[in-house]
């Protein structure tokens, strides 16, 4: 096989896909499986790590009437009362069990906790509820991001 090495790459006009043999290294970083849709390197001693499964899919950083301050992968909101809040995805989820959610609420009361809202949660749309430490649902600017399967 050759080696061919260069300090500067002139792309295409159109996009065109890598494909790398499954012993490339980038960096020191060994890939070990390059297949179609699917990037498997190695990661902390021997474990594999999914690149896919590990990406952020949407994430959002909103104020407490649900509007978007900055949001990736989402294009609608709602806020359904309350402390409730939905986000419409623009690339749905696989399933609604197919991701997982974590966010933070930001409020000058001491406690705050988001939860995921059931009743409003499907694949193409993320649901939360923000309650005080007395479980009380509030109002509450708050930052939220899913990982997992898109459709």
């Amino acid at each position: 096989m050759s080696t061919i090495v260069t300090d500067t790459l002139q792309g295409k006009t159109s996009a065109t896909s890598i494909t790398l043999p499954t012993t490339t290294n980038i960096g020191a970083t060994p890939l070990v499986s390059a297949s179609a849709n699917s990037l498997t390197i190695r990661g902390e001693g021997s474990a594999t790590t999914s690149i896919q499964q590990g990406l952020c899919k949407a994430w959002t950083n909103s104020s407490n009437a649900a509007v978007r301050n900055d949001s990736f992968n989402m294009d609608g909101q709602t806020d359904h009362g309350t402390g409730t809040y939905s986000y419409e995805l623009i690339n749905h989820m696989s399933g609604v069990n197919n991701y997982a959610q974590a966010g933070m609420a930001r409020s000058s009361g001491d406690g705050r906790i988001i939860t995921r809202d059931t009743a409003n949660d499907s694949a193409s749309a993320i649901a939360i509820e923000c309650t005080g430490d007395d479980h009380t649902k509030a109002d509450m600017s708050h930052d939220l991001f899913i990982v997992g399967d898109l459709a």
